[in-house]
Formats: structure tokens, C-alpha cells, sequence
């Protein structure tokens, strides 16, 4: 039996000793914390935890915290971090004036990354996603979900979704898998949308099902891409193998995402930048979680998802990164809760919770991630800040210190 005992933590963050697995509305500002506190590891996952007026004694290691904050790793519901090589040369025409419309067209793009990505091996694939990972984890996240979608055709998903698994074996953060062919129509598909759609239905999902290579399957249902029609075939037929809905939605226009995703009991709906007030009343009592991606309103200079709106209309809200070539070169979730703030109007209790315990939901994984809670894996770091509001206040400031993963300090070239 593996034990550690944490002492003279200063501020332990997100403490929970309730059974809920998502915060909504007004309970997202709740934040609880325990202030000189001690945490029990045992065999990676938190035992205990306490005033230090009452630490107990155990034969295993102590590590003295030195009063640094612990605050629970965060959880990234929604990357694309498995791609080949960059995008720099769209930024510069983004900077231009061209719409990510306008670039799609040209043939960059999903289009781009997808013409890169079939030209790498898996072993390239993985060694460039691997660096990712790492730069990701030394940042706080103990948790996250990747998607394919940069493949297009069934050979290139199926590689795609083979390296998101070699990651889930040799990473120590928890990885969730996403099916995402239903990113963009493939090109030799181009002018033949529906014989795509029943190529995803018929021989992609088949393959992916048979290999057990998705926990997810996504589809990016907006203007341009593929319709609510379309979306809700591939749900359901998704849903025959098991596999649960995650949809792309309302990011580029009120394109119904919102409507197909509750309609098929997805678990979230992201982006939502141009989600509507009846979107809002659509997902009240629903288990789909509305999940806003900041970092891409900040890099592509569009408006950003009606965050304060959702979680005052009782609602639970989860942050993500979306860490991908195109629209977001960034997987900083410490930067994502800090945009949630300036941006958003949340309160760094709310952005907090939104990028732990509720983006942990957007992945079913929160009955044992994004909490400190006994029973939980043992995913935290530590930082030395003068409060909790410090986090998204000083939002380039490096604050993520020392990183443990599965009760497991983690070094930078794990």
C-alpha cells in the first residue's frame, strides 16, 4: 500500500463531502476550501483530508506543503490535440481579415490539417501529441478529452483514434476518446455530403465501435458544416454501439445544435457562441452540459459564449480549451478560467468550477475527478498564491507548481 500524507497545505481547494457530480446555477460560486489543512493519499486516490489541528499519524511519506495552496487538477473537456505540424500561416490571414469561412473555402482549415495528417505515421502522430500532453499537464490538467476529425476518411479516423489510444495507455492524465468524423466532409466526398454522412454511419462508426477506440462520438453541427438532420442520424446511429453524443454547436450561427443535442441526450454541447435565449430554455432539466470554449472567441475575435446568462438561468456551465491547430494553438486551462472572467463575467469561483468538477461532468468522469473528495483520483497541483482569486487575476503568470497525477509527483519529461 502506497501512502502520503500532504501537511501544512495552506488553502486546500475544492473540497466536496457531497454525491453531486455537476454544479448548476447559483451553487457554481460555491467553492469550498480548508484553510491549514493535511490530505491522506492512498494507492493514488484521496483518502482523507482535515485540519491541521488533527493530523494523523501514518507510516508512510510526508511532504511538507509549505502553506502552498492544492487545488484539484483541471479537466479539459474538448481538445483536438492530435494533429500534424501548425496553422501559423491561416493566423496571419485571419489577421488579414479573412473569415474562418473564407479560409475553409481556400482549402485551409479542417481541410488543412487533414491533408497533414495523412501524410504523418501513427509514431509521428504521437511523438507531436506527446509534446502536447506534456505541455498541457505541467499547466494543471490531470484529465481531458481528445477528439479525431482531422482524418476524414475511415483510414485516417481509425489512425487517429489508434494514437489518442497509445496516449491513454502511456500518459499518466486520464484520457477520454472522441470520434469526430463528422469534423468536415472529406474532399473526395466534396459536393457529396449526404454519401458522407452514410460513409461515418455505415463504415467509420462500425470500424470505430469494433476496435473500442471512442468513449464519444462529436459532430460539428453549424452553418456550413453539417446540419441538424445529418447530426441526429449519426447520434442515433452512434448510440446503437453504445457510444454517447457530443456535439459542436451554435459556434459560426443559430444552427439548431442545441435542439439536436438535447433532442439525443448528448452528454454537452460546445462552443455556443451564438447561442440563443431559447437554447438556454431548451436544456433546463436536461442532461447535457453547455460547455463554453474561450480561448476560441479570444483567437478568432468573435463573440464569446453568454456564459453569465446560462449559469443565471439556473444552468451548469463547463470551460474547456479546445487546443487545436486552427482556432486555438493554446491548451492553458489557467488561461481559459482567467478569459471566463474578463471575458465572461464569472467570478473565479464559478470559471473555477466550470474548468474542474463541471468539465469532469462534461466527460462522466466526475465522480472521481475534479474534486477534492475522499474517494477521488488523487489529480492536483500546487501553487503559492496570496488567494484564490489570484488564479485567474494574474492570468500569464506561471502559478502551477508542483503537479501530481494518481497520487504521483509528475516531472516535466515524464
Amino acid at each position: 500500500m502506497q501512502t502520503t500524507l500532504f501537511v501544512n497545505i495552506g488553502t486546500l481547494v475544492g473540497v466536496r463531502n457531497d454525491d453531486r457530480l455537476c454544479l448548476a446555477g447559483r451553487e457554481m460560486s460555491e467553492l469550498k476550501t480548508l484553510e491549514n489543512a493535511w490530505m491522506l493519499v492512498e494507492n493514488g486516490r484521496i483518502k482523507d483530508f482535515g485540519s491541521m489541528d488533527d493530523v494523523p499519524q501514518t507510516d508512510g511519506e510526508r511532504v511538507d506543503v509549505g502553506q502552498s495552496m492544492i487545488f484539484p487538477s483541471f479537466c479539459d473537456c474538448h481538445t483536438h490535440i492530435v494533429y500534424a505540424g501548425s496553422r501559423e500561416g491561416e493566423f496571419v490571414d485571419k489577421i488579414r481579415g479573412l473569415s474562418y469561412e473564407e479560409i475553409a473555402r481556400r482549402g485551409g482549415g479542417i481541410l488543412n490539417s487533414a491533408d497533414r495528417l495523412h501524410e504523418a505515421s501513427e509514431d509521428e502522430l504521437y511523438e507531436q501529441a506527446m509534446r502536447r500532453v506534456r505541455e498541457i499537464v505541467r499547466k494543471g490538467t490531470g484529465a481531458v478529452e481528445i477528439k479525431s476529425g482531422y482524418g476524414l476518411n475511415t483510414a485516417d479516423e481509425l489512425k487517429m483514434l489508434r494514437v489518442i489510444r497509445r496516449i491513454k495507455q502511456t500518459a499518466p492524465l486520464k484520457v477520454m476518446a472522441t470520434f469526430l468524423g463528422a469534423h468536415a466532409v472529406g474532399r473526395e466526398y466534396a459536393g457529396r455530403q449526404g454519401e458522407y454522412v452514410d460513409l461515418i454511419i455505415n463504415e467509420m462508426l462500425p470500424e470505430v465501435a469494433r476496435e473500442g477506440l471512442a468513449d464519444f462520438v462529436d459532430v460539428f453541427c453549424d452553418k456550413g458544416f453539417f446540419t441538424p438532420d445529418e447530426t441526429d442520424r449519426i447520434l442515433k446511429a452512434a448510440l446503437k454501439f453504445g457510444l454517447r453524443g457530443k456535439i459542436h454547436g451554435q459556434e459560426l450561427a443559430d444552427s439548431g445544435g442545441v435542439e439536436v443535442a438535447v433532442r439525443n441526450g448528448a452528454l454537452s454541447v460546445d462552443h455556443l457562441e451564438s447561442m440563443t435565449d431559447r437554447d438556454i430554455e431548451l436544456l433546463h432539466d436536461q442532461p447535457t452540459i453547455p460547455t463554453a470554449l474561450p480561448g476560441t472567441s479570444f483567437f478568432l475575435n468573435m463573440p464569446f459564449a453568454p456564459a453569465r446568462k446560462i449559469i443565471e438561468a439556473g444552468l451548469p456551465l463547463a470551460i474547456a480549451s479546445d487546443y487545436n491547430p486552427g482556432s486555438t494553438p493554446s491548451g492553458d486551462m489557467k488561461f481559459a478560467v482567467s478569459l471566463a472572467c474578463i471575458k465572461m463575467r464569472l467570478l473565479p469561483a464559478e470559471a473555477i468550477n466550470a474548468a474542474t468538477v463541471n468539465s469532469a461532468a462534461a466527460m462522466g468522469l466526475s465522480r472521481e475527478y475534479g474534486s477534492i473528495r475522499r474517494g477521488n483520483v488523487a489529480n492536483f497541483f500546487m501553487a503559492d498564491l496570496p488567494s484564490v482569486d489570484f488564479l485567474p487575476y494574474a492570468y500569464t503568470t506561471p502559478v502551477v507548481g508542483r503537479v501530481f497525477l494518481q497520487g504521483n509527483e509528475i516531472s516535466a519529461d515524464f
